[in-house]
């Protein structure tokens, strides 16, 4: 814990952040800075799931069919609000996230899609997650229909011991049944996420899960550890049963996956992540500024942060009242901006510098270039002329550190958050 701390504290020396970040119970004055945004992304968030597995992080609750057309109209209220502020602002990534948004087909996510198109100037495909259980033919054609050209599944798992410890609802059959039906549907990128390090997982039951994915025909893997965050229930099964694998053991699975997919032909795209060649790339909000809808979104406009509140009913009712459903924001100083660039930039693992330059005004080399260079010099980057390309090992070990760094802001903005629907303050 002592060592955690003492990289942490290096990283805020790093990146500049002085003192205590808090998020404070204040809605921020919006129409300004959007009038200083070229272009825009999108995050929807769906927060309904049939069923709660143990290890998921991220906000949701379990879906009910009266409800689900309400919490439509929220959104689209709260689209209504950002179409008089964008004023016709490209919008240039579209991301729907969840929860589990295939629950809503047939229940309210067609109306907030066609209204997002009629409302905003939507000049993308969406990218959209899903679960194996809701890709039947008629809902693959009808995903499609609604302009969502690249799709994820969750597969998790590819044994079946696996599947019931993640409380994974589908046999090995029917989810590979459900990705090979995807894979036939005309998306222009097919994305499944797989999970490494789960307890008492070997290598080569990950090797038999990677080929099997390949033979599917997947155009992209995500391939995550088992994180486990302290608000969840996993964390403490894991904690009870010492399921948990370190640093080490990590990296040498997922090395296990880099060497399959290189072979197979795909490169690397994020930290995680690994694409089939001349297929664009499955990923969440591809440009730096972006406007989080629904209950918990987040967004990010230069120099604000903020995110609507967790509960969706409160957020639901503030939509219905007239009010915006913001609960908590951040003013970012120029140092937090450039920290959070370069955080995302390592997470793709290519740091551009004339982006750098547009962004900031200033020269990348002059900020961070002997830091570069150490990195080069210790095997974890490449200096491509105008680009840092991270290696695999630094690929990794990079973000190994910035877990160090963001997994505790998280679990404290994330664990308040779905206690208190409208907190007054979080300091991170």
């Amino acid at each position: 814990m002592r060592f955690e701390a003492m990289v942490r504290s290096a990283l805020r020396r790093l990146f500049a952040v002085d003192g205590k970040m808090a998020l404070e119970r204040k809605i921020p004055l919006l129409d300004g800075r959007l009038h200083r945004v070229d272009e825009v992304g999108l995050y929807l968030h769906i927060p309904f799931c049939r069923q709660i597995c143990p290890y998921c992080p991220y906000n949701k609750e379990l879906y009910h069919a009266d409800f689900a057309p309400r919490y439509s109209s929220a959104v689209m209220r709260e689209i209504d609000v950002y179409a008089g502020l964008l004023n016709g602002l490209p919008v240039t990534s579209f991301y729907i996230g969840g929860g589990t948004p295939t629950t809503m087909l047939r229940s309210g996510i067609e109306a907030i899609l066609d209204h997002a198109q009629r409302s905003l100037n939507v000049r993308c495909g969406i990218h959209m997650e899903s679960h194996p259980n809701d890709l039947s033919v008629d809902n693959l054609s009808l995903m499609r229909s609604l302009g969502i050209e690249h799709l994820s599944i969750g597969v998790e798992a590819l044994q079946e011991h696996h599947l019931r410890t993640l409380h994974r609802p589908y046999s090995v059959a029917e989810v590979k049944a459900s990705v090979r039906r995807a894979v036939n549907s005309g998306f222009k990128c097919v994305n499944a996420d797989i999970m490494f390090a789960l307890p008492g997982q070997t290598c080569q039951e990950l090797e038999e899960a990677g080929n099997t994915l390949l033979e599917l025909g997947v155009d992209q893997v995500a391939a995550y550890p088992l994180f486990t965050f302290p608000y969840t229930n996993w964390a403490r099964v894991a904690t009870r049963d010492n399921h948990r694998f370190n640093a080490l053991q990590k990296r040498r699975m997922l090395a296990v996956l880099e060497s399959l997919l290189y072979d197979a032909g795909f490169r690397r795209t994020s930290v995680w992540a690994f694409t089939r060649p001349g297929v664009p790339e499955y990923c969440s909000v591809t440009v730096p500024l972006y406007i989080g809808l629904g209950a918990s979104g987040a967004s990010y406009l230069r120099d604000v942060f903020y995110v609507n509140t967790f509960n969706v009913r409160e957020y639901t009712q503030a939509l219905e009242a007239g009010r915006m459903a913001i609960a908590l924001s951040l003013e970012l100083s120029m140092s937090m901006q450039i920290a959070g660039w370069l955080y995302w930039r390592i997470y793709q693992t290519r740091i551009d510098k004339s982006s750098f330059q547009r962004r900031f005004g200033l020269d990348f080399d002059r900020v961070y270039g002997r830091y570069a260079s150490l990195l080069q010099a210790l095997g974890l980057a490449r200096n491509e002329s105008e680009q840092i390309v991270l290696t695999d090992r630094g690929a990794y070990w990079l973000h190994v550190l910035q877990d160090l760094f963001s997994t505790d802001y998280v679990s404290k903005l994330w664990g308040t958050s779905w206690q208190n629907p409208w907190p007054e303050r979080v300091v991170l």
